[in-house]
């Protein structure tokens, strides 16, 4: 696994949640710790938030579970 596969992984969840896959996008910024930044279709924020954050903390503890595995820190930002 690398990161780069996390990063479509990220993606492809993304694209399954929303009205508008065409409009997501992942950017990969490297630093003391990966950034991941979701961009969605402002009409399809919800989704990817999910009732109370629960989606958006459930991708987030994925990437925590792959980034152990690399021994790498990831951090997902959703942008409007």
């Amino acid at each position: 696994m690398s990161d780069g596969s996390l990063k479509e992984v990220v993606e492809t969840i993304a694209k399954a949640l929303v009205d508008h896959p065409d409009e997501v996008a992942v950017i990969e910024l490297e630093g003391e710790a990966t950034v991941l930044e979701l961009r969605v279709a402002p009409q399809d924020l919800g989704k990817v938030i999910g009732k109370q954050g629960r989606t958006a903390r459930a991708m987030r503890t994925l990437l925590r579970a792959a980034g152990m595995k690399l021994r790498k820190r990831f951090v997902l930002e959703i942008l409007e």
